[in-house]
């Protein structure tokens, strides 16, 4: 895609400009004193200050964390703070009502606008210009912003004296004043890059800059506001670097531990689910869930194809992988179908959540439909700590919704999981004996479980490792019933087993 002129960018600010005059009607009628009062009540209560001056952004009521984090701000002159924000939950947005609020009410005069690149700080910089040029209600209630021979982009000056400057990474901003006011607030929006993570010579040369150059223009006497704005989009970044030094670390996702979405009143459930579903569960992760993931350190690639009728299968296996707490931070409860063809090991279908057992069930009833009794299934689940309350929890969903399956299951010592993994299915995959349906491409359980095959490492203890464990779990049943003769577990006397539930 060709990337636009400057008269193409030029028109593209003018039309947002437009648009925020349109959106920013006054009332002409209103007398002084009655203006008086408005404002004073406005400003009392920050988020009805942010719904009146930008109707064109503050469309959905606020989030819970977003009226903390702006208590935060605005109530400490002096404050470093980390928002760690998901996409889609506003951390620019807000972060530019803030310190419109601090420099219209006269709490901040020079604001230092940070990011990787100056044409991207400036950017960042020209949406504040925007609204104090052109935001009726602001230049109602506040007067006329616009300082003649002072109004240039990247640095402008407003009647007041406050001054916005923009500066890329690694520019020198030593000696910057404005008048006698050093920098009393820094606004470091997406400083990583996902090609400069990859070097941590950058990031530290980067860093370096942040704390000696950058900062070190303030005064010592003076507040200073300082907010990193960005995604942990790797182990180590300068958002992860400043965390160490942030009187305030505020990570939010896209949804919270309990798998519920941090901003309903905008964000639902529904929107959420299609928007993951069409990301890879890498890319989910960094830039939905502040969990950056590398792939191919185990699994460099899966394989997928057409597999066989389900009738083709001498028996299939379900193997699930129970974890006791629901939610996002959580462990995935897995449940994985595995079928063996000859010396092919076949992933038919696969249910993973972070959600309660109850939705679990759900998911192995859809399973149980999928097979349809076309082939024996074994219907295994892992021995974990607590099972009697999962066990409880399931059987009654399972029976709530009608379902036949009863699990047995494996108490076998698995010892490491990982080392467990790779020893098992890396070279079945490698040598081409370990298969994805095909027919299951669109499953976007199947893309998780695919997702998290392609992630597992030894370096990076945050990585979900549930749907691999899962199919080791299977195959390891698979392999155990077909050293014996596979006919004797169909034939023959019904025996109780003990260890069923």
């Amino acid at each position: 895609m060709a990337e636009l002129t400057n008269k193409q960018i030029a028109l593209q600010w003018d039309e947002l400009r437009e648009s925020v005059k349109s959106s920013t009607t006054v009332d002409l009628n209103e007398t002084i004193e009655q203006k008086k009062q408005r404002i004073k009540k406005l400003e009392a209560v920050p988020e009805d200050w942010f719904k009146f001056y930008f109707p064109k952004y503050a469309y959905s009521d606020p989030a819970s964390f977003h009226k903390k984090a702006s208590k935060r701000v605005l109530g400490n002159m002096e404050w470093y703070e980390v928002r760690s924000w998901s996409r889609e939950l506003a951390k620019d947005t807000l972060t530019m009502f803030e310190m419109l609020y601090l420099c219209l009410t006269g709490k901040k005069r020079y604001v230092l606008m940070v990011s990787n690149s100056y044409d991207n700080a400036e950017a960042f910089l020209e949406l504040y210009k925007i609204q104090l040029d052109s935001n009726q209600r602001i230049i109602n209630d506040y007067g006329t912003q616009e300082r003649f021979g002072k109004w240039s982009n990247g640095d402008f000056t407003t009647q007041k004296g406050v001054r916005f400057k923009a500066i890329g990474a690694g520019q020198n901003p030593r000696g910057t004043k404005n008048e006698e006011v050093r920098p009393d607030a820094i606004i470091i929006t997406d400083i990583d890059t996902d090609e400069d993570v990859r070097n941590p010579d950058i990031i530290t040369k980067r860093w370096d800059w942040v704390e000696k150059a950058l900062i070190g223009t303030r005064s010592i006497s003076k507040d200073m506001l300082i907010i990193f704005l960005g995604n942990i989009i790797a182990k180590d970044c300068c958002v992860v670097r400043a965390q160490e030094y942030a009187d305030f670390v505020d990570i939010i996702n896209i949804r919270d531990e309990n798998g519920n979405s941090t901003w309903p009143q905008k964000n639902t459930e529904v929107h959420i689910d299609r928007v993951l579903s069409k990301v890879s569960y890498k890319n989910q992760q960094g830039e939905y869930f502040n969990n950056p993931l590398i792939e191919g350190e185990i699994f460099e690639a899966m394989r997928w194809k057409p597999c066989r009728p389900l009738t083709d299968y001498k028996f299939l296996v379900n193997y699930n992988d129970l974890s006791y707490k629901a939610g996002a931070k959580n462990d995935f409860k897995a449940s994985v179908l595995l079928g063996k063809y000859k010396d092919e090991y076949h992933i038919l279908n696969a249910y993973l959540i972070q959600g309660t057992t109850s939705k679990f069930a759900e998911g192995l009833v859809e399973i149980e439909k999928y097979v349809n009794y076309k082939v024996p299934v074994f219907w295994i689940a892992e021995e974990v700590f607590l099972l009697d309350i999962i066990r409880k929890e399931l059987q009654e969903g399972l029976k709530r919704l009608g379902s036949k399956i009863v699990i047995t299951p494996d108490t076998r010592d698995k010892g490491d999981k990982l080392t467990r993994i790779e020893a098992s299915l890396e070279p079945l995959n490698r040598n081409g004996k370990l298969w994805f349906d095909e027919r299951q491409k669109d499953n976007p359980f199947m893309k998780i479980l695919e997702g998290q095959f392609l992630t597992l490492s030894y370096k990076n203890n945050k990585v979900k490792d549930d749907g691999p464990d899962a199919v080791e779990g299977a195959k390891y049943i698979i392999d155990n019933k077909t050293s014996t003769d596979v006919s004797l577990i169909f034939k023959g006397k019904k025996l109780y087993n003990k260890n069923r539930y």
